[in-house]
């Protein structure tokens, strides 16, 4: 068997193209005393990861041309010497774009398979969280306020837009022309 992974192979002028990436196919990684190999089941592709193809200073880390794309991943053990993530353990992850790789368990937490695995990288994921924290702990709006979401049909905007108007806030959101019937189907704008 091999490992599939995807490459940063070029920053991009501008939009990404094919040149930014390679696929590469090599030997599946044997884990260490410690460790746990991944197999990949869900990848995050998120509006972020195209600042970290830049060079220069950010909140986050740029990719280095040459290594594996890293984000959010949904993973399940497959092999392990960790006693606390056996073989059959899915998981959240930041790990890079491989079938498979790796891991010490530092950034991993286990998941619950009684909900749509996809969810641990949207609703239940980083998206969730920067909304439910960003909105509740940050903002601290009351009921009956009037909250203003710019970008209400991205990942964030979406989740912050459904939480506000179940706790009673007049929600006002802005989105491209093309996302207003996304954004209806929510039915959670004013």
């Amino acid at each position: 068997m091999s490992n599939r992974r995807i490459i940063f192979a070029k920053r991009p002028d501008g939009l990404p193209s094919d040149e930014t990436f390679k696929f590469e196919t090599g030997d599946i990684p044997e884990p260490k005393e410690g460790e746990v190999l991944l197999k990949t089941l869900w990848i995050s592709v998120d509006p972020y990861l195209r600042g970290k193809m830049n060079e220069g200073p950010s909140y986050t880390a740029p990719f280095n041309v040459g290594e594996p794309i890293t984000s959010g991943t949904i993973a399940e053990v497959v092999k392990s010497n960790n006693g606390k993530f056996p073989v059959g353990t899915i998981v959240s992850n930041m790990g890079p774009w491989a079938e498979y790789t790796v891991s010490d368990g530092q950034y991993m937490r286990p998941v619950s398979k009684d909900v749509p695995l996809s969810q641990y990288l949207g609703t239940l994921g980083m998206p969730g969280a920067t909304a439910y924290f960003g909105l509740f702990e940050v903002l601290q709006p009351k009921a009956g306020e009037t909250i203003v979401v710019s970008g209400a049909a991205g990942a964030v905007g979406s989740i912050v837009s459904q939480l506000a108007k179940a706790h009673g806030m007049y929600v006002v959101g802005t989105a491209s022309t093309e996302k207003i019937p996304f954004l209806n189907k929510l039915g959670c704008f004013d």
